[in-house]
């Protein structure tokens, strides 16, 4: 089976290849912006005619798209999240080689949830940002294009390489930090917040086991469970042995930066996001995951103390 993996380089890319390259039965060709990329290729800037030929050279049976952007001003988040995918299709409707489209997608296009409930595919989007109308609206083009496509609606990732800017990232560095420095106390912001959590190397599986499957439209990839970020760092602090007490800072009146929950960017001088719930998610996600239990056969494996302790390690060994 060839697949052409868009994105490879990225949080989630790197180990969907990982995962593509083990299997002795898949041909695995790299598109992206990188020089360590098969083929160089900018998705946000080339044009659907150039695509269309590469895919027509190739021949591809599986097209996964893990390519994105996850900060910036909603101009790059458009551009990256949303044109991208609309160049992506459009080459597909062009190309003959009528391939599957395996697109990454987001839980942020849900927004908010009500507390205790899990969200199903079937849930009305009513995204609380920039990022999830981004990624919704790169959905909708999928599912509009008239392809072979499948939508991996991922929820939280989790575990080695997770993103020094994302809340599991940003909690492991400030423990980092407190315990270098010999702090016994850690004051962190935004605890509140319950997320549902998935290691990326189960997403990794979600994404193999729906370029073989035959499943269309959405598909939720979650854990089913909501986990506190505050019960997320006690499982953190005793996986790196710190004996500190973690103290959860009050919410200000006015936006806050340096929480755990804000997703920081390239810039300081990036515009402020209301606290504690930057993500546009609310105070509460959880994942209805039946369907790609139905669908795809798929479960998760890894609980996310396991993915914490990869979490820990990439950041004790920062430097």
């Amino acid at each position: 089976m060839r697949v052409l993996l868009i994105g490879a380089n990225g949080y989630i890319g790197r180990f969907v290849a990982d995962r593509l390259l083990a299997d002795p039965a898949v041909q695995l060709t790299a598109l992206g912006r990188g020089d360590d990329a098969d083929v160089r290729f900018d998705l946000a800037a080339g044009s659907p005619g150039a695509l269309t030929r590469f895919l027509d050279a190739v021949h591809p049976g599986v097209v996964i798209n893990c390519a994105g952007a996850i900060r910036g001003g909603a101009r790059e988040l458009t551009r990256h999240n949303t044109v991208a995918v609309a160049t992506v299709c459009e080459a597909l409707r062009r190309s003959g080689c009528g391939a599957r489209l395996v697109q990454i997608g987001c839980s942020a296009e849900y927004g908010p949830s009500q507390p205790g409930s899990s969200t199903a595919e079937d849930a009305v989007p009513r995204p609380g940002g920039p990022y999830g109308v981004s990624k919704l609206a790169a959905t909708e083009l999928v599912l509009g294009a008239g392809l072979d496509a499948v939508v991996l609606r991922v929820f939280s990732p989790a575990g080695p390489g997770t993103p020094a800017g994302s809340p599991l990232g940003r909690l492991a560095e400030a423990m980092r930090r407190a315990m270098q420095s010999g702090d016994g106390e850690l004051k962190l912001g935004g605890l509140g917040v319950q997320r549902d959590f998935v290691d990326v190397r189960d997403v990794a599986r979600a994404v193999h086991a729906a370029s073989l499957s035959a499943a269309q439209g959405v598909i939720n990839i979650g854990s089913g469970r909501a986990v506190r970020l505050r019960d997320a760092a006690a499982v953190l602090a005793r996986v790196a042995g710190y004996g500190g007490a973690l103290h959860e800072l009050d919410a200000p009146p006015g936006p806050l930066r340096g929480t755990i929950g804000h997703p920081r960017g390239d810039s300081d001088h990036a515009a402020p996001v209301a606290y504690p719930y930057p993500d546009g998610c609310g105070s509460w996600q959880q994942a209805d995951v039946r369907t790609a239990r139905d669908r795809l056969g798929w479960r998760p494996r890894i609980n996310l103390e396991e993915s914490l302790a990869d979490i820990w390690m990439e950041a004790a060994c920062r430097i």
